[in-house]
């Protein structure tokens, strides 16, 4: 009679065990709505404070090139001569008093370079604008892989928690019956202990996850994550040979180009402030003596003696063969980022695959054969154990195998994004 109670008891606990292991893990349930990872990057972008000091940079270099194309103010001028003397001159008795504006002339188009260098710097701007939110991005999908991952590292470990107390009450079942010793007993009761430390350890993890998520957008996260983001993986030979990388249009060409811009700019600049100005200045003076007015014009042009401007020129034509190599620089490097992110996506995609399918349904089926052997007699609960650690840490693996595809899927898209306006400098 005991040994039929056992026998059925047994069957019961295996039967919850296969249908605790259906599928990866379902995830936690959330209250509320799904909270999509585009709602989570628009809430991170608006509150981040690298996307405010990008805005505010676009707007100094806004504001930079209004200033470069002001011309420069006139000054005014006054003077009084030929007083404090001797003789006639003693006193005020032979002043002469003249007011004038002096207006400066630019020459060599200044005003032109200026803009130019103006314009380019506000180029650059924008362009590490749209950096900044495609970093933002990134980090947000990080943040909320990792958070959707947690999740279902949760519901593994409760699955696997729930798996270890079924398998301790069939085994006090089959020592109360005299099918096995108590050692089977206390293996199980261990096992269960470590599995609730394990559900214990993924919870903290998960809460942190989500926090992290949510300090990170600038606001508390209402309902559920999208759990389906991690499932998402291309056909299988979607990821072949990787196809022949193209920098054109990227984000760090598109900043290395705009350096080099400023730089050419730059030397523009230097060539036309080699020319000097002219200062024009009309005024009026007032013979104290004679109480008569008389009209003056006044011409100062620099003399470029000491300061020739040669070696401004030299200067700004080595920041720009610099800028130059730094792009060329550039090019090699994000060729090859892209071409290995390329060959991670693809290997991670690989290992997703296998993990969550073929991986996954192998350690399954031999979870399955294991209980019902145990049940039968024909296994042992080592064999038993060993096969239920299996399928725990493959149902991990596979998590860790699609949060890492979707991690290299983000950071090749991150890689390739376009820059504003294409880049074109």
């Amino acid at each position: 009679m005991h040994r039929i109670i056992a026998a059925m008891l047994a069957a019961a606990s295996c039967a919850t065990l296969a249908q605790a292991q259906v599928g990866p893990s379902a995830p936690i349930a959330q209250v509320g709505p799904t909270y999509t990872l585009d709602q989570a990057v628009s809430a991170a972008g608006g509150s981040a404070p690298a996307a405010d000091a990008a805005g505010a940079a676009v707007e100094a270099a806004r504001s930079g090139r209004t200033v470069a194309g002001l011309r420069p103010n006139p000054v005014f001028q006054g003077q009084i001569e030929n007083i404090g003397g001797s003789g006639p001159y003693k006193g005020v008795r032979s002043a002469e008093s003249t007011i004038g504006v002096a207006i400066p002339i630019e020459l060599g188009g200044k005003r032109g370079a200026r803009l130019a260098v103006a314009g380019a710097q506000l180029s650059r701007a924008e362009i590490q604008a749209a950096i900044v939110a495609a970093d933002v991005r990134l980090q947000v999908t990080q943040l909320y892989v990792e958070a959707v991952a947690a999740e279902r590292r949760v519901a593994t470990a409760r699955d696997q928690a729930r798996i270890a107390g079924d398998a301790l009450r069939g085994a006090s079942v089959r020592v109360q019956a005299g099918r096995a010793s108590p050692l089977e007993q206390q293996r199980a009761d261990v096992a269960r202990i470590n599995a609730e430390a394990n559900v214990e350890r993924q919870t903290r993890l998960s809460e942190a996850a989500r926090t992290n998520l949510a300090r990170r957008i600038g606001r508390p996260i209402d309902g559920s994550l999208d759990a389906t983001l991690l499932d998402r993986l291309p056909a299988a030979g979607v990821y072949g040979p990787a196809a022949p990388v193209r920098t054109d249009g990227t984000l760090a060409l598109a900043a290395a180009n705009a350096d080099f811009t400023i730089a050419d700019a730059g030397v523009r600049l230097a060539r036309a402030n080699r020319v000097p100005d002219i200062n024009i200045g009309p005024a009026l003076r007032r013979l104290e003596a004679t109480n008569d007015t008389a009209a003056v014009l006044a011409v100062s042009i620099p003399i470029p003696l000491f300061n020739n401007g040669r070696a401004a020129i030299a200067q700004a034509a080595a920041q720009r063969t610099q800028a130059d190599a730094l792009r060329r620089v550039t090019a090699l490097d994000v060729e090859q980022a892209i071409t290995d992110a390329q060959a991670q996506a693809s290997n991670a995609a690989t290992t997703a695959r296998a993990a969550s399918g073929p991986a996954l349904a192998a350690a399954q089926e031999a979870a399955r054969i294991a209980r019902i052997g145990y049940r039968e007699g024909k296994f042992g609960q080592l064999e038993l154990l060993d096969a239920e650690r299996t399928l725990a840490d493959t149902r991990v693996a596979a998590i860790d195998a699609l949060a890492n595809y979707q991690n290299a899927r983000a950071q090749l898209e991150r890689l390739t994004a376009p820059a504003p306006n294409g880049g074109n400098q």
